[in-house]
Order: structure tokens, then C-alpha cells, then sequence
């Protein structure tokens, strides 16, 4: 996992160099913060934690930098709810995501059935489909139990 985890600073610090882009540490952090988060962070929260080690950092560089990790293909732009992005680091297998209506948990999924999909759509409507995003929101199983026992207790 550690020899993972070298292996893609590595290669990070390749892509930020290939695009011309030193590696700051205000970049390695955001990076950090995003992978360690396990993902599904707004801008905001990356801001937030990345402060507790670089106080000096400003929102707008947060802003900056997760739009340039973006553009190279580092990280991925989520659209979870309908009010602010969040962010990810872009994975080798497209995955879908099951948000919890209750506590905003956020659950990752692959779907064999959106490849056939795609090739599909594809196919019959000449559209090169270049990704698919599917979102599905209802309630994890522990907020499932809260609303049963609130339901009862009515």
C-alpha cells in the first residue's frame, strides 16, 4: 500500500511537470487532503484541512489549484447535490455513487450494466458517450433504522 501510495506522488509530481506546473506543496497537499479524504470533499472542507498545516493558504489558491488538478486529470469534479461541487481523485474504474438523504453519506459503486448502457447509446444514437454519472439518493441502512423507530414512535 505505501509503495501505492510513492508510485502515485510519483506520477503526480510527473503530471504537474509535463504540464509545466511545479510541485508545490500547497498542490501535494491539496492532493493529499483529497486522497486521504477518501474523496467527496468540497472545495470549502479541502480549504478547511489544508489550513491546519499551511494557515498561509487562501480559499481562491484552493479554488485554483483544484481546478488546474482538474484540467490534468488528477482529480475529478462530483456532483453530489445541487448547491457546490465536490472532489475526488479521478479513479481508473468509473464508479457511480448512492448519497444518503439523511446523514449526506456517500457511497461509491460500479455498475457493469452502464458499460452495456453506454455501448448501447452509443451505438444507436451515433453519440460518443465519453462517461456516464450515476446518482442515486435514498437512505443508508443506518438512518433506515433511525426512520423506523421514528415512524413507530408516532
Amino acid at each position: 500500500m505505501a509503495s501505492d501510495i510513492s508510485k502515485t506522488k510519483k506520477r503526480n509530481r510527473e503530471l504537474l511537470s509535463e504540464a509545466g506546473l511545479r510541485n508545490t506543496s500547497q498542490r501535494q497537499s491539496i492532493l493529499d487532503i483529497i486522497r486521504r479524504g477518501q474523496g467527496h470533499l468540497d472545495a470549502d472542507e479541502v480549504y478547511r484541512r489544508a489550513r491546519r498545516k499551511q494557515p498561509r493558504l487562501s480559499l481562491s489558491t484552493v479554488y485554483r489549484t483544484l481546478q488546474t488538478l482538474k484540467e490534468l486529470g488528477l482529480v475529478e469534479e462530483v456532483h453530489l447535490d445541487e448547491t457546490h461541487h465536490h472532489y475526488e481523485i479521478k479513479a481508473s474504474n468509473e464508479h457511480h455513487h448512492l448519497i444518503c438523504l439523511g446523514c449526506g453519506k456517500v457511497v461509491e459503486f460500479e455498475c457493469p450494466m452502464s458499460v452495456q448502457m453506454k455501448e448501447e447509446v452509443s451505438k444507436e444514437q451515433g453519440f460518443e458517450v465519453v462517461n456516464t454519472e450515476v446518482r442515486m439518493t435514498g437512505y443508508c441502512p443506518e438512518c433506515r433504522k433511525e426512520r423506523e423507530v421514528s415512524d413507530a414512535g408516532k
